[in-house]
């Protein structure tokens, strides 16, 4: 059986015996919205817990997620499976909960724990009738996030982040209410893999990821986590070419720039917290000489900035080494094709970068996040180009360490040199014979300034 399929012989289990098994939280919204919705949550009411796990173990083999919880799967299955629950807040963060199952408790008592409106709708899997306690639908039609309940609603500060990222994926608004109370919520005591999770759901999801920064902004809610996204607000930029005005909203516009090619990059992710960071360092770079606004040195001054935004938010060493080398380069492409550079000039960047691709792509997006006379800007064409000479330049034979030591040469602390010597004529395009060639002579010249001993007899015979 699919997923779907055994949904439906779930609930038909469950109403020989007496119960009611509903699709509940977003499969619902997202069905109602006509998105796809590849998450199944299904919630039983009116059979205790014994009896449902008897009906599970009748389907498949069951897993069970904490005794209390009322929390189930089926192996091999995508159904997350659970019974109706009491929360009490009991501690500040999001996981200071206490959870008790209670079958009986009712929808409406079970709904009324749920976050937003639109995530506290149920639908019979049997009938498709839809449970409506709190004006879910209303708020779908006009496209409203609102709170299902002011007392418990802060009880989880990490509303304020779903409260952000739903803004952003379904392009809603948020109710004035709940602002309000999203205003007045401490999130410092949330772990920092529960912020990244809501902000990878906004950076990979959504249409327009601005949106999640623009609402967390309004709701003062940038200083605990982004700090140095807030320091962006206010930096001026040249107008001459940033008529956008401030970074803040250069940024913002990369962003969503940025969104229209996820598809396109290697590491999706790491691609758009490129495009978030990438101008950090103009909050510590820019300053204004002669009535003339300048960030000299951006890219890399913002750097520690990036590193510590990173750190406070992420632990995955492949997402930081990709953002740092992105965002450092991020000027590059741009400035080599304004000025149609040497495919040796290219040939460097690329070399530099941890995925030329989508190094193309991040200048492609920085260039389109701005408002500017004449933003039509056709560098994508001379950059791809030269990036497919790049990579038949670096599919060709080159000198390698073994050529050296076959050679003649003994590896010692001038190797590297000279293996570097060597990598500079493959980036010029030499072929290998004559590099080869070359590099040797660069050896020979090197060692005898700096250790006649490098070499074997049989190199200067």
């Amino acid at each position: 059986m699919n997923d779907m399929e055994m949904a439906v012989r779930l609930a038909e289990l469950t109403a020989e015996k007496g119960g009611t098994a509903f699709f509940v939280g977003g499969c619902v919204r997202d069905k109602i919205m006509g998105r796809e919705c590849k998450d199944i949550d299904i919630e039983v009411h009116g059979v205790s817990a014994g009896v449902l796990e008897d009906i599970l173990d009748s389907l498949g083999s069951r897993m069970e997620i904490g005794e209390s919880f009322g929390i189930y799967g089926i192996k091999g299955s995508g159904l997350d499976i659970a019974l109706p629950r009491r929360e009490t807040a009991t501690g500040k963060g999001h996981r200071d909960f206490d959870i008790t199952a209670d079958p009986f408790i009712g929808t409406e008592k079970a709904a009324k724990r749920r976050d937003f409106t639109i995530n506290a709708l149920m639908e019979n899997i049997l009938t498709g009738e839809i449970t409506d306690h709190f004006g879910g639908m209303s708020d779908i039609e006009h496209k409203i996030i609102r709170h299902v309940k002011e007392k418990t609603f802060p009880e989880d500060p990490l509303r304020v982040l779903r409260a952000a990222q739903f803004a952003a994926r379904f392009d809603f608004c948020i109710a004035e209410e709940t602002m309000e109370i999203c205003r007045n919520i401490d999130i410092s005591t949330l772990s920092k893999e529960r912020i990244e999770a809501e902000l990878m759901k906004a950076l990979l999801r959504a249409e327009k990821p601005s949106v999640f920064f623009e609402v967390l902004r309004e709701m003062n809610q940038l200083s605990v986590w982004f700090p140095e996204v807030q320091n962006i607000i206010g930096v001026p930029q040249n107008s001459r070419y940033h008529m956008e005005g401030d970074v803040w909203n250069h940024t913002m516009m990369v962003l969503d720039e940025a969104a229209k090619l996820r598809e396109k990059v290697s590491y999706p992710y790491g691609f758009m917290m490129s495009a978030l960071v990438h101008d950090f360092g103009k909050a510590v770079s820019t300053t204004e000489v002669n009535g003339v606004i300048h960030s000299y040195d951006h890219e890399t001054k913002g750097i520690p900035l990036i590193r510590e935004f990173l750190r406070r938010i992420t632990g995955e060493k492949k997402l930081v080494r990709y953002v740092l080398n992105m965002a450092e380069l991020h000027m590059k492409p741009n400035i080599l094709a304004a000025a149609e550079a040497s495919v040796k000039s290219t040939n460097k960047m690329f070399d530099r970068s941890v995925c030329p691709a989508d190094l193309i792509y991040l200048a492609i997006a920085d260039d389109k996040g701005r408002k500017k006379p004449g933003n039509d800007n056709d560098y994508e064409k001379f950059l791809f180009e030269r990036l497919e000479e790049f990579n038949r330049i670096m599919a060709e034979p080159y000198v390698t360490g073994k050529d050296l030591i076959d050679s003649g040469f003994v590896p010692d602390k001038n190797f590297s040199e000279i293996l570097s010597y060597a990598h500079k004529l493959r980036l010029a395009g030499v072929d290998k014979e004559s590099a080869l060639r070359q590099t040797i002579s660069y050896g020979k010249k090197i060692s005898r300034k700096k250790n006649p001993g490098i070499f074997k007899k049989s190199i200067d015979k």
